[in-house]
C-alpha cells in the first residue's frame, strides 16, 4: 500500500489539472486573459532579418613623423597595443602599420556596452608616450550603425552641382530628422581637383577624405545614403524615409529620386516567407489530429493549444524585448508540431478514456491524473535542452538566445495550456460515446495496434538482435558525417551581391624633377602650381569597364557603383548589383559567372562579396592568418601558399597582405594580439563548403610554411571551429539537464538511462537527412540537433511512464510492456506526424531566406522519423534487459 500512495501522491504533485478542472472560471478566465496581453505584446513586436547583436569596436587612428612601417610599428604601434592589450573585454587587438601611420583596432566581447569600451580605452592611452610631432585619434565604431538606404538623386534639367546644393538645402536636412536616422551621407559631390603645392618643401599628397563618384546603371549621378542608429529597426527607418521620399518627390518636381540599394526588401521577403511557413506549419499539425480522433472537436480542444501558447510566448518575448526575426520566427515555426504535443497527449487520453465508457468529467480527471508526470517529465526535459541555448557565450550565444528563450517559453505555456485548458474545454465540449459498432477506420487502427504488438512481442524474445541492429544503425549513422559538408551560414539567394575592387594608386610626381622641368621651361621655380593625378578618376574607369560586363547579364536589374570610400580610399570602389526578380539562375551562378567574366586589369584586384549580415570590414568568409616575426618570410609563405591556392577549384577573389613585402620594402605590417601577420583570404564558390574549403587551404598552408610561421584560422572558419566547439559543450549541459530533470522526476537512474536511448537514435536519421539533402552540416543544422534532444525523448517517456503505472497496477513487465506499447502508439504517431508536418514547409525550402531555415527543419524531421520506429522497438527492449540487470534499483525508487 505504501508504494501506490507514494506513486500517487507524486503523480497528485504534477495534477494541477484538477485544480483546473474545479475553478474551471478561473481557468477559463486566466487564459482570456492571457490571449489579451498576447496581442497586445505581439503589436509591440517588431520585424528584423536578425536579433539585435552590438559588436562594438574602437579604432585608435595614430599619425607620427616616421618615413618606414617598421619605424611606425616600433614607436607607435607596439606602444598604442601595450597600453591596450589589458583593457576589460577585449576579444581581439588588431593593427595595420604604414609609413607614418597606425590604425589599432578593439573588438570587445559581443553585448559589452560601446561608450564604456570607448572610455576604457581614452583611459588606457592617458599614459601613452608617443614620439614628438606624434598625435591619436580615438573612434568608436558600432557595426550595427548600417546603411539602412540609399536614392540617387537626377534631373534631366540641373548637372551634379545645381543637384548637390538642392541635396543639401532641400533632401538631407529633411532625410537628417527621420527617427532612427544616424546621418545621411551625400555620395558623389563633385569636389575640385587637387594641385600640388607651389610653395617650397611642400610634401605633395594624394587627395583624401570623403570624395566620392556614384553612377547609376552606367551614368554619372548624385545619391544619398541613409545611416541607421545602431539601436533603430531597419524596417522601421527604411519605411519612414520612404514616406518623406515620397514627399519630396511630390514637391521636387523636376528632381529624380530613385531607390538604389536596401536592406529593408530582404528583410521583408524573408520574414513574410517564415510567417507562411508559421501559418502552414499551424494549419498542417491541426490537420494531422482528425485522422487519429475521428472527432472535429476533440481537434479543436487540441488546435486551441497553438494560438493560445503562441500569445503566451509573444508575452515572454516583449519581456526580454526581442524581435520578430529569423531566428524567433524560426523558433515559433519550428515549435508548432511541438507545443500541440501536449494537448494532443492529453486530449487523446481523454477520448480513450470516454471510448472506454466514461463520462467526458470522469475522463478528464483520470486521464490527467494519468498522464499528468508524462506531460511534465516531456516538456521540463525539452526546456532543459533549450535553456543551455541561451546561456551559449559569444556571438553563436548571442545569435540563439532568442531561440533558446522562445522555445521553452512556448512549451512551457504548451504544457500549461495541455494542463488546464484543455481538460476543461473536454469536459463541456466533448460527448460520451454511444454504443454505436466500431466505425470502419477504428478496426483498421486495431488492426495496425495488433501487428504493432506482434512485433513488440518478437522484439522482446531475440533482445540482442534488436540491440545489435540499433547499435549498428547509431554506428552507421555517426559513420555518415565526414560526407556530410560543413558549412557556417548557408550561402542565401539573396538576389542582391556586390563587386568591390581596388585599383593601383597613381604614382605622386617628384616635386624636385617638376621644379627642375619648370626652370627649363623658363618658368619661376616657386608660386607655380602643378596638378596632381586624381585616384577617383583612374577606379572611375575601372568601374565603367566592370559595368560594362556586368550589366550585360539578363539577370542584372540595376547597378549601384560607388568610386572612392569615406573612409580616404580613392582607389577603391564597389558594385551594389540588385538581381531581376523573374531570374533563371541563382545569386551563387551569376556570382561565379562573374568571377571568369570579369576583365583582368593590370594591378586591379576584384572581390565577388555576399552582402553581410553585419558589415564586419569586408572580411572574407574564408581567413587564415599566418603568424612570425620574420616579415620576409611571412611574405614569402603567403605568396607561395597563394600559388597552390588557385589551384583549388571553388576557391574565388583570393587576396595577400603583405605580398609587396617580398623587396625589403615594408610598406604595410600587420599585427594580431601583439604578434606579425599575413592574411590570406578568399571567398567560396557554390560547390565548396567553408568546411572542405578549410581542410585544403590548412593541408596546403602546412605543406610550405617554414620554421617560425604559424596557422591560425580567422572569419568565419574560426566562427565555424568557435560553434562546433560550443555546440560540443551545450549538447553536454543539454544532456546533462536532460538526465538530472529525469532523475528528479522518477527518482531513479535506470528510467532516465533507458529515456537517453531514444538521444543517439534521433541522430541516425538525422545526419541521414542531410546527407541525402545535400544541407550543410553547420550552425543551422546544429541548432535542429538541440531541438531534436528536446523532442526525442518525449516518445520513450510516455512509454516508460505508461509501462511503470502499469506495473504498479498489478501487471507483470512483459505483460506491461505488451500493453503499454499498443496503448501509447496512437499518441506517438500522433505527436510525430504533427511535428513532422509543421516542420514539412520549413524542411521543402520555399520563399526567401529558405536556405537559412530548411537544414534545421530537415534534420529535425528525420531525427524524429528515426527516433519514432527505434524508439517503439529498441526502448521497451533495453527497459527490459535493465530491469533484469538493476532490478534493485527499480524497488529502491518504487519505495
Amino acid at each position: 500500500m505504501v508504494k501506490v500512495s507514494s506513486a500517487k501522491s507524486a503523480r497528485e504533485r504534477f495534477n494541477i489539472s484538477k485544480l483546473a478542472i474545479d475553478f474551471s472560471w478561473l481557468t477559463v478566465s486566466f487564459w482570456i486573459a492571457v490571449t489579451v496581453a498576447g496581442l497586445l505584446a505581439f503589436s509591440s513586436l517588431k520585424y528584423a532579418l536578425f536579433p539585435d547583436i552590438t559588436f562594438p569596436v574602437v579604432v585608435v587612428n595614430a599619425t607620427a613623423p616616421l618615413t618606414t612601417a617598421i619605424d611606425t610599428e616600433a614607436k607607435l604601434t607596439k606602444p598604442i597595443e601595450e597600453r591596450l592589450r589589458s583593457v576589460e573585454g577585449l576579444d581581439d587587438l588588431r593593427s595595420s602599420a604604414y609609413p607614418g601611420q597606425t590604425a589599432v583596432s578593439l573588438a570587445f566581447a559581443v553585448g559589452t556596452d560601446l561608450e564604456k569600451s570607448t572610455s576604457k580605452v581614452e583611459t588606457a592611452l592617458k599614459q601613452l608616450s608617443l614620439p614628438q610631432g606624434a598625435n591619436y585619434k580615438i573612434i568608436p565604431l558600432n557595426l550595427n550603425e548600417s546603411a539602412a538606404v540609399s536614392y540617387t538623386i537626377e534631373s534631366a534639367s540641373q548637372n551634379l552641382t545645381e543637384l548637390t546644393k538642392v541635396a543639401q538645402d532641400k533632401i538631407i536636412p529633411v532625410i537628417t530628422k527621420v527617427p532612427g536616422v544616424l546621418k545621411v551621407n551625400l555620395l558623389g559631390a563633385p569636389s575640385p581637383t587637387p594641385a600640388l603645392p607651389s610653395a617650397q618643401n611642400a610634401t605633395p599628397a594624394l587627395p583624401q577624405g570623403g570624395a566620392t563618384l556614384v553612377r547609376f546603371n552606367g551614368q554619372d549621378a548624385l545619391a544619398f545614403q541613409v545611416i541607421k542608429r545602431g539601436n533603430a529597426n531597419t524596417l522601421e527607418v527604411v519605411s519612414r524615409v520612404e514616406k518623406e521620399v515620397q514627399k519630396l518627390r511630390t514637391n521636387l518636381k523636376d528632381v529624380k529620386l530613385t531607390l538604389a540599394a536596401t536592406q529593408a526588401e530582404y528583410i521583408r521577403h524573408a520574414t513574410k516567407s517564415t510567417i507562411d511557413a508559421l501559418i502552414e506549419a499551424i494549419v498542417l499539425s491541426i490537420v494531422v489530429i482528425f485522422p487519429f480522433l475521428w472527432s472535429w472537436r476533440a481537434t479543436l480542444i487540441s488546435a486551441l493549444a497553438i494560438p493560445t501558447s503562441l500569445l503566451a510566448t509573444f508575452i515572454v518575448m516583449a519581456i526580454f524585448g526581442f524581435n520578430l526575426e529569423t531566428i524567433t520566427l524560426l523558433a515559433l515555426a519550428l515549435v508548432i508540431g511541438s507545443i500541440i504535443d501536449d494537448a494532443i497527449v492529453d486530449v487523446e487520453n481523454i477520448m480513450r478514456h470516454v471510448e472506454d465508457g466514461a463520462t467526458p468529467r470522469q475522463a478528464a480527471l483520470l486521464a490527467t491524473n494519468e498522464i499528468g508526470l508524462t506531460v511534465t517529465a516531456a516538456t521540463l526535459t525539452a526546456v532543459a535542452v533549450f535553456l543551455p541555448i541561451g546561456l551559449m557565450g559569444g556571438v553563436v550565444g548571442q545569435f540563439f538566445k532568442p531561440f533558446g528563450i522562445t522555445v521553452s517559453a512556448a512549451m512551457l505555456a504548451s504544457m500549461l495550456v495541455a494542463r488546464t485548458l484543455s481538460p476543461v474545454l473536454a469536459i463541456y465540449w466533448l460527448k460520451p460515446v454511444s454504443a454505436k459498432p466500431r466505425k470502419k477506420e477504428a478496426k483498421t487502427w486495431l488492426g495496425f495496434n495488433h501487428a504493432y504488438r506482434n512485433l513488440l512481442h518478437w522484439s522482446l524474445l531475440h533482445r540482442k538482435l534488436v540491440v545489435a541492429l540499433a547499435v549498428l544503425s547509431f554506428v552507421g549513422g555517426i559513420a555518415l558525417i565526414p560526407l556530410i559538408p560543413k558549412g557556417f551560414i548557408p550561402k542565401l539567394d539573396r538576389g542582391e551581391f556586390n563587386i568591390t575592387y581596388t585599383a593601383p594608386l597613381p604614382q605622386i610626381p617628384d616635386l624636385a624633377a617638376l621644379q627642375k622641368q619648370a626652370a627649363a621651361q623658363g618658368l619661376p621655380p616657386s608660386g607655380q602650381a602643378f596638378q596632381l593625378p586624381n585616384p577617383l578618376n583612374d577606379a572611375l574607369d575601372v568601374a565603367k569597364k566592370l559595368e560594362e560586363v556586368v550589366r550585360k547579364s539578363p539577370a542584372v536589374d540595376t547597378v549601384f557603383t560607388t568610386v572612392g570610400s569615406r573612409e580616404g580610399e580613392p582607389n577603391k570602389g564597389t558594385l551594389y548589383i540588385k538581381l531581376k526578380e523573374d531570374r533563371n539562375i541563382t545569386t551563387a551562378e551569376l556570382q561565379d559567372q562573374f568571377r571568369t567574366s570579369l576583365p583582368t586589369l593590370k594591378g586591379v584586384t576584384t572581390s565577388v562579396e555576399d552582402i553581410q549580415f553585419v558589415d564586419t570590414g569586408g572580411q572574407k568568409p574564408l581567413q587564415v592568418a599566418l603568424r612570425g616575426d620574420d616579415l620576409q618570410a611571412l611574405a614569402k609563405a603567403s605568396k607561395a601558399i597563394k600559388e597552390r591556392l588557385v589551384n583549388i577549384p571553388g576557391l574565388a577573389d583570393i587576396t595577400v597582405t603583405g605580398e609587396a613585402n617580398q623587396q625589403g620594402q615594408f610598406l604595410q605590417i600587420q599585427r594580431l594580439n601583439n604578434q606579425r601577420v599575413a592574411y590570406i583570404s578568399a571567398n567560396l564558390g557554390q560547390n565548396l563548403s567553408l568546411g572542405d574549403a578549410t581542410d585544403k587551404v590548412v593541408a596546403e598552408a602546412k605543406a610550405v610554411l617554414p620554421p617560425g610561421v604559424t596557422l591560425d584560422l580567422g572569419g568565419d572558419s574560426a566562427s565555424l571551429a568557435e560553434v562546433f566547439g560550443s555546440f560540443a559543450s551545450t549538447l553536454l549541459l543539454s544532456a546533462l539537464c536532460i538526465v538530472v530533470v529525469l532523475i528528479l522526476l522518477f527518482k531513479s537512474w535506470v528510467d532516465p538511462v533507458v529515456i537517453g536511448v531514444s538521444l543517439p537514435l534521433a541522430l541516425v536519421g538525422a545526419l541521414l537527412a542531410l546527407l541525402f539533402t545535400k544541407s550543410d552540416f553547420g550552425m543551422i543544422s546544429l541548432i535542429g540537433f538541440v531541438f531534436l534532444l528536446g523532442l526525442a525523448n518525449k516518445n520513450a517517456i510516455l512509454l516508460v511512464d505508461y509501462i511503470n503505472q502499469l506495473r504498479e497496477s498489478g501487471l507483470d513487465r512483459t505483460d506491461a510492456i505488451l500493453k503499454a506499447g499498443p496503448v501509447r502508439l496512437r499518441p506517438i504517431m500522433m505527436t510525430t506526424a504533427s511535428t513532422i508536418l509543421g516542420m514539412l514547409p520549413i524542411a521543402l525550402g520555399l520563399g526567401a531566406g529558405s536556405e537559412l531555415r530548411s537544414p534545421m527543419a530537415v534534420a529535425i524531421a528525420g531525427g524524429l522519423v528515426s527516433s519514432t520506429i527505434l524508439s517503439l522497438i529498441v526502448v521497451p527492449v533495453v527497459y527490459a534487459i535493465l530491469d533484469d540487470w538493476f532490478p534493485r534499483f527499480r524497488q529502491e525508487a518504487k519505495n
